[in-house]
């Protein structure tokens, strides 16, 4: 299948001149036409305000503020861009950074070195099944893939019921945004 990526625009936030240039040039070959570039996070975050971006894709690891610190401020749910897509790519892929990627709230993690087809699967991952955002008293986030696929109840703490007819009233477990 292929994506029309023309009238997305996307934040490459990437501490290595080269790295960016790798992740730009991929995306092009996808077809992406509005790549904005920032090489820190805080001009990461500066950089959201400025292109209103469809999907963000930045490193773990980069001077001034770095990418988990980056997600911690966009995760917000008062952030204008707390639902964005978010792709974190690491060459730390040891089990504890996996873990804290999805608490987080990182949609998809893309392990260094990258591929063009891997970086594919993630981009086409959060258009194609998009998954709804749930709030618990410890997490804001995209709805783990077991909830979404299997349905099973989030243990991250109360929460209360936001439309739709996912969680259980308020009571303890899964509230459903987005």
């Amino acid at each position: 299948m292929s994506l029309d990526l023309a009238s997305l625009t996307f934040l490459l936030v990437e501490d290595s001149a080269y790295m960016r240039t790798i992740l730009r040039t991929m995306l092009q070959g996808f077809g992406a036409r509005r790549i904005v570039e920032a090489e820190d996070g805080a001009s990461g975050l500066e950089a959201m305000d400025r292109a209103n971006p469809d999907i963000l894709i930045l490193d773990w690891v980069m001077p001034i503020l770095d990418g988990a610190d980056m997600v911690r401020m966009i995760r917000s749910p008062n952030n204008p861009f707390a639902y964005i897509p978010i792709i974190m790519v690491t060459a730390h892929t040891e089990r504890s950074r996996i873990v804290e990627a999805r608490r987080l709230g990182v949609h998809e993690l893309l392990s260094k070195p990258i591929s063009a087809k891997a970086l594919y699967q993630r981009v086409s991952s959060v258009i194609v099944q998009p998954r709804d955002f749930i709030k618990t008293a410890t997490y804001f986030g995209p709805a783990p893939r077991e909830i979404r696929n299997r349905q099973k109840i989030w243990q991250g703490g109360s929460g209360e019921q936001s439309g739709g007819d996912q969680g259980n009233g308020g009571d303890g477990a899964v509230t459903a945004i987005g």
